[in-house]
């Protein structure tokens, strides 16, 4: 439901900082009266997304779109296709700071908001001549988390050959500097790279990355020393049988897999990398684009879950040999004595009720008990029966429920006008960026932010929002964040 007007009196967290994009905290937090923190529709702009039957009780407050005009930044221009994203408490005690990537910008912005939770002010810390591949997903680690940071991990996915950007989400703008790509990280097209929490596997550094090209891996990072992003080895996912095709693993079953070393990774091109993939049987899968864990601590970090978008043929029907079409979710559990080692088995098939069950999942929110599924439908599949949705998946129950829907109103001309001037009436042509849970950093329980792609929202104010160069941001695309309270942790 819809609302302008929401005030809480929430109490603040004890931790100074939280990420929260794989990241999302599970414990909860009692109210307070001596809270600032007032969550309420905060932009001009109303919410582009909409509660679906099950879920009425849901409230939806857009927090910031691109319309907004920021009272100590009135030139900063909240710019196109929020993606990853995370949140942290400001440590000069002034509020929260919001770090968004912008996909197609390249960019990275930066959102201070006040005690109350009204962004005030922006700017960005990577542009898109500084970020140089499109930035989809994103991590932000922290010390408490994972022992190291802040750090806002941000992964490339341009032309199989980016890398992962190690941001410092309160430092220095240094809008152009490329310095910040990590090597060790390796190079493909990435779509996220994940940090475990500390206690998942105590002294090392184990970041998982999903890569997204034709011959998709989930890749691994591990050093044994905390923090370390430069001198870690890397590896790739395959099963023990040697078996690559993802299509011949189905529900209800587990499969033993291994992670095998990449070699050379810091020096090999992504191409050269692709190459080793499919010369070592790892598993290919249909685009890995997005990769998170189980919250609730005592080891429940090895217990991950990342999606397969999915790939068709060109005619948006039959599906490509040895991969998902419709998109999977996985879920690996990693051996508790060895990081290497696991049981994978498939959580969700989209291909069990074609167009009806999920289409092309992209992003995921994990929490203690649920994951969150956001789809990104724009292959326009000829049997898509829906708009994008955000689906709750219980880990015990199995039950998939649609949770979220894009609210394209397209029979309201006034909104039309404004947010589909193209009058595209295609489904699924908005898409979703992060998801991530804020209970604990704001101290409401339930509460979570939720980027939005409105892709068909174009204007000329919003071209070349970072101010790199229009030559390379042509894009006019407006993007939403909004907060969600209510959602089941």
């Amino acid at each position: 439901m819809y609302s302008n007007r929401y005030a809480f009196v929430p109490k603040l967290p004890a931790l100074l900082l939280l990420a929260l994009l794989g990241a999302c905290n599970d414990s909860e937090t009692e109210s307070n009266p001596t809270s600032e923190v007032e969550l309420k529709a905060y932009s001009v702009n109303p919410a582009l997304v909409k509660p679906l039957s099950g879920f009425e009780s849901l409230e939806i407050l857009p927090l910031i779109s691109s319309d907004d005009v920021l009272p100590e930044s009135p030139g900063f221009i909240f710019g196109a296709q929020p993606d990853g994203s995370g949140l942290l408490k400001n440590p000069n005690g002034e509020g929260y700071i919001l770090i968004n990537n912008h996909e197609i910008m390249f960019s990275v912005s930066r959102v201070y908001l006040d005690k109350t939770f009204k962004p005030v002010k922006g700017e960005y810390i990577l542009d898109g001549d500084g970020g140089n591949f499109r930035l989809c997903s994103a991590t932000l680690a922290t010390p408490e988390e994972h022992g190291f940071g802040p750090t806002f991990l941000t992964a490339g996915e341009t032309d199989g050959e980016s890398m992962v950007h190690a941001l410092d989400p309160l430092g220095p703008a240094n809008k152009k500097d490329r310095s910040r790509m990590k090597p060790a990280l390796g190079h493909a097209s990435m779509e996220n790279a994940v940090p475990l929490p500390k206690d998942a596997f105590p002294g090392k550094t184990v970041i998982l990355i999903g890569e997204d090209s034709g011959n998709g891996q989930l890749i691994a990072y591990v050093s044994n020393t905390v923090g370390d992003l430069d001198n870690g080895k890397l590896y790739m996912l395959k099963r023990t049988t040697a078996d690559p095709a993802e299509t011949n693993m189905v529900a209800g079953q587990q499969y033993d897999v291994e992670f095998v070393e990449i070699d050379n990774a810091k020096t090999s091109t992504g191409a050269q990398i692709a190459a080793q993939s499919v010369a070592k049987n790892a598993i290919q899968f249909a685009r890995v684009e997005d990769v998170d864990y189980r919250k609730g601590g005592n080891g429940a970090g090895r217990e991950v879950y990342f999606t397969a978008t999915g790939v068709s043929q060109s005619d948006k029907v039959t599906p490509v040999t040895g991969f998902t079409m419709w998109g999977r979710v996985y879920k690996l559990t990693l051996q508790a004595d060895n990081v290497l080692k696991g049981k994978l088995e498939v959580a969700v098939d989209g291909a069990t009720d074609p167009g009806n069950s999920i289409v092309n999942p992209d992003n995921l929110c994990v929490t203690k008990d649920f994951v969150y599924i956001q789809e990104d439908g724009d292959s326009f599949y000829a049997n898509n029966k829906h708009d994008g949705r955000v689906w709750q998946y219980g880990m015990s129950s199995k039950q998939l429920k649609p949770m979220l829907e894009m609210n394209h109103r397209r029979q309201d001309a006034t909104f039309n006008a404004k947010y589909n001037k193209s009058n595209d009436q295609r489904l699924s042509s908005w898409e979703y960026g992060a998801m991530q849970d804020i209970s604990d950093l704001v101290g409401v329980p339930n509460t979570f932010l939720l980027n939005l792609h409105p892709h068909t929202w174009q204007d000329d104010k919003f071209l070349n929002a970072d101010g790199s160069n229009e030559t390379r941001n042509k894009n006019k695309e407006g993007g939403q964040v909004v907060i969600v309270r209510g959602v089941q942790r």
